[in-house]
This record gives C-alpha cells, sequence and structure tokens, in this order.
C-alpha cells in the first residue's frame, strides 16, 4: 500500500507511530496511508525551519520572486499529473481540480511581484532633517492549516505569499488528501526554494495544537469548519500568536423578478452542485422574490437538476464526482431527512445515488428542498454537499435580511438587471465578499478573501495585500543625518517634529 510521509527538511528516521487511511472516494476502498505526526516531530521541524529562515530573508525580494516564478512555471507543466492526483483522492473531477490548481496559481502569481508591494512607506521632512520611512519584515515561522475540499488552492493562498515575503511555513493539509501538498513541496525544492522553508507535516488534532502551542510558530493560517476556526483562533491567541482562521459559510443567491432566469439556473446548478458542494464558497441557498419569481425558477431548475451527471471524477463528461469519505456522505444524508423532518418540502432526493461498477463510492445525488424557512436548522447550518435549498421571499427588503442574519457572512450573490437594486443590496448586506450575477465571488488574487461573522476569526483577510500585511511585521524608522561630527548630551535628546 502507498505510503505519504511528511516533506521535509531532515532525514526523519523514526517510524510514525500512527497512521490515518486514505480512501479512493470513487469505489470506496482504502489507496493509500499517511503517517501522522506529534509534538516532538515538529520541534524538529521548527528548529529546521528557524535555521533556514534567516537567510532567506536576507534574499532581496527580486530573487525570491524569481523561485516564484519557477515554481508557478514547474506547477503549470506538472498540472495534470497534480489533478489526477488531487481527483484520486478528493473525488472532484479533473476540470475542478484543475480549477482549485490554477486558482492556487494566481495567487503565486501575485507573490511574483513581491519587489513591489514590499516597498513602504516614505516621508522626506517629516521634521528638521528629519525622514521618516517603514519596512515590512517576515514574521519568522508561520503555519497553515487546510482543508481537504482544496488541498492545492488553498495550501498556496498561504504559503505563496508567507514565503515571498520571506517567512520560513510549516503546512498541515488535512490528512485525507495530503498527495498533492507533499507533490508542491517537491516542486518548491526543484524551483530553488532552500531546504526547511516550505515543510510539510501531517497530523489530525494533535498536530493542529501542537502547531498552536509552538512558541517558534509566530502566525498560523487556517480554513475549516466554524467551530474549529474559533477554536483555533483562541487557542493561537492565547499562545501570543497572530491568527486568521476562515470558517464555513451558508451563501445566498437572491433572485430579483428582473433576473435573466436562465443564467440563473445555469449559474445555480454549477455554484449549488459543482464539487459536490463540497466548498466554502458554494451556492446553496436561493431566495427567489416573489411568488412569480419563485414559480418560474422551480420550474427551470427542477429539469436542470434532473440532467445533472454525477461519475467518477476521471469522467470527463460528469458535472461533479463523489464527496470526500463515507462519513460525509451519511453526514450530507442525515441533514436531508432533518429537511424533511422539519418540513422542508423535497423536491429532487438524492440519496441513494449510486454508479454501476462503483456500489461502494461516496456519491449523493444533486438534491433541492423548496420551502425552506430560516428557522429550520438545515438551513442555519451548513451542509456542506449536493443540496440546495430553496427559500423564498415575498419583498427585496425580506431576501436582503436572509444573509444579514444568518450566522455566517462568506459570500452572497445578487441576480438582477436593475443597477440601483444591486448597488443597494451590495452597500447593505451585512457578508464580506458580494456577487452582482456573479454566483460564486471569490475575488482575484491581487484583491482579499474574507468573510463575516462566524465566516472569520481574525482581522486579516487571505491573499492580496491583507496576506502581505498578515505574514509581514512593519518597522518604521525616524532618521536624521547631523551636519557636523560634534558630541554632547543633544545626541541623546528624542527630537521633536516642530
Amino acid at each position: 500500500m502507498r505510503e505519504i510521509s511528511h516533506k521535509l527538511a531532515f532525514a526523519h528516521d523514526a517510524a510514525p507511530a500512527r497512521y490515518g487511511e486514505i480512501f479512493d472516494p470513487n469505489n470506496g476502498g482504502v489507496q493509500a496511508r499517511v503517517a501522522l505526526g506529534d509534538a516532538a516531530l515538529l520541534d524538529r521541524v521548527v528548529e529546521a525551519a528557524r535555521k533556514a529562515q534567516p537567510a532567506w530573508a536576507a534574499v532581496n525580494p527580486q530573487r525570491r520572486a524569481r523561485i516564484m516564478f519557477r515554481f508557478k512555471e514547474l506547477v503549470e507543466r506538472n498540472m495534470d499529473e497534480l489533478a489526477h492526483l488531487l481527483s484520486s483522492e478528493h473525488g472532484k473531477v479533473i476540470a475542478d481540480a484543475k480549477g482549485d490548481i490554477q486558482r492556487g496559481l494566481e495567487v503565486v502569481e501575485f507573490a511574483c511581484g513581491i519587489p513591489h508591494v514590499l516597498k513602504g512607506e516614505f516621508t522626506q521632512g517629516a521634521g528638521p532633517g528629519i525622514d521618516v520611512f517603514s519596512m515590512r519584515q517576515p514574521v519568522g515561522i508561520g503555519a497553515g492549516i487546510t482543508p481537504f475540499n482544496f488541498p492545492a488552492m488553498i495550501p498556496l493562498w498561504m504559503s505563496a505569499v508567507a514565503i515571498a515575503t520571506g517567512n520560513a511555513f510549516i503546512l498541515k493539509p488535512s490528512e485525507r488528501d495530503p498527495s498533492v501538498p507533499v507533490r508542491l513541496g517537491e516542486l518548491f525544492l526543484e524551483a530553488g526554494l532552500p531546504e526547511g522553508i516550505f515543510q510539510v507535516v501531517h497530523g489530525d488534532k494533535e498536530m493542529v495544537d501542537a502547531i498552536l502551542d509552538h512558541p517558534g510558530i509566530g502566525a498560523v493560517s487556517f480554513v475549516g469548519s466554524s467551530d474549529i476556526a474559533h477554536y483555533v483562533y483562541n487557542r493561537g491567541v492565547a499562545a501570543g500568536k497572530r491568527v486568521q482562521a476562515m470558517g464555513g459559510a451558508k451563501n445566498h443567491g437572491i433572485v430579483m423578478p428582473d433576473a435573466d432566469l436562465d443564467q440563473v439556473v445555469n449559474d445555480l446548478t454549477g455554484a449549488a452542485f459543482g464539487s459536490a458542494g463540497e466548498r466554502c464558497m458554494a451556492l446553496p441557498v436561493v431566495v427567489p422574490v416573489g411568488e412569480k419569481t419563485a414559480v418560474a425558477l422551480r420550474q427551470k431548475l427542477i429539469p436542470a437538476i434532473e440532467a445533472l451527471r454525477v461519475g467518477i471524477s476521471t469522467d470527463a463528461e460528469a458535472h461533479y464526482g463523489p464527496v470526500i469519505n463515507a462519513q460525509h456522505k451519511a453526514k450530507i444524508e442525515q441533514w436531508i431527512q432533518t429537511g424533511v423532518d422539519e418540513g422542508a418540502e423535497l423536491v429532487v432526493d438524492g440519496r441513494g445515488f449510486t454508479l454501476q461498477g462503483y456500489e461502494e463510492g461516496f456519491f449523493v445525488g444533486p438534491t433541492l428542498f423548496d420551502h425552506v424557512t430560516p428557522d429550520m436548522s438545515a438551513y442555519k447550518e451548513e451542509i456542506f454537499g449536493p443540496v440546495l435549498q430553496m427559500v423564498r421571499a415575498e419583498t427585496f427588503e425580506e431576501a436582503l435580511a436572509l444573509p444579514s442574519k444568518h450566522q455566517y457572512g462568506n459570500g452572497v450573490a445578487i441576480f438582477t438587471r436593475n443597477g440601483h437594486a444591486a448597488r443597494e443590496f451590495a452597500a447593505r448586506v451585512d457578508v464580506g465578499m458580494v456577487g452582482i450575477n456573479v454566483p460564486i465571488p471569490v475575488p482575484v488574487a491581487y484583491h482579499s478573501f474574507g468573510g463575516w461573522k462566524r465566516s472569520a476569526f481574525g482581522d486579516t483577510n487571505q491573499h492580496g495585500m491583507e496576506g502581505v500585511k498578515f505574514w509581514t511585521k512593519v518597522k518604521t524608522v525616524t532618521q536624521r543625518w547631523p551636519d557636523g561630527g560634534g558630541s554632547g548630551d543633544s545626541a541623546f535628546v528624542i527630537p521633536t517634529m516642530g
């Protein structure tokens, strides 16, 4: 059986005490096992990073950027291999896997411009003969704890900016699909990154706690469920670290009466069911405004959903593949039953879906609920599967209130031809990322990604300039160069700016 180990800057000769199983979601079988690390291993990893980081920070930004350029080229050259490896462990179809990698590469592209964004600020003549300037310096050693649903994109979101700004970076990917992160580590080395600057450790809660508690790690970035994000944030901050912890979501799509319903249906089938709904920026709630809109949207949605093709991850015709494992499949199906029990109308039932020859695979068919209400727990919580819920609203104000009052505030979309309605919605909705006729409003890499409320803990978002701010510390220097060479007590007096 294939065994996946850590990607370290040193030879790890001790046999792991524990392993995790990696499944093939298409057939339900165990395809590999991954070595799970502990606090003792992390100590050695941090020490290797500590030794390597000062020299890396001393490399000028332009030379660091050249390594990021080479890394980008290597990832692109190996795109097919990485996509198939990703699909084999996660289950998302190849096209989705390539999208996962490409969105991560966009942040690498941003990191290639690091010489520009690290320039800092300068004020000449802030006082008599006094100049003031700032510089951004690396935190030192950072760590990323990433989820199963984007095993390439999210590690690249974190590591590209952290490394380009001069930090050493320790990645703890999901133990459910760890092979792509390890391969990325190999490509970083091939690109010329020094040993110790990017290391990959595997583990479960034991390793997460070790990272959060370790005094040698200065910053931790996390993406996962909201309950765990809250835990990570509190424990990491208590240990004196800066922490950004991105949590769950329940994104809404508001459909105004003037919306192009054909486009809405096309967008919804991709945003709600793509990648089997296993993404925090999926669109699992649709809110038609007005009864006429709801009836017309439902009539168009049902045949579109029934036409979706669920297949194995290598099926080029499939719209989406299996979910990550048997436990998650059971959880999704339990949420479907909960929706039924709470009184929602189950229009399309995806439970019990099987593929001939892959009967043990972790497949869930597309599911549609109508007449969902805000008091239902199936509406309040994140299902993270191919389940679309319709919540009907009578007015624009009622529709606006639904995402604004929800506990999650990651993303939201409005579908309309009315510029005033769109502008009003974007300004007033209590959500961090807004799409206007864009169903999955993930910002481009040079903007920042981050939600509000229980979707994010911490004050700094992912990637873009927010990422640069998170992975660096600002140092401000006030300088004066005296004309003469005299000495005296005045040399030790703090100058005023007058």
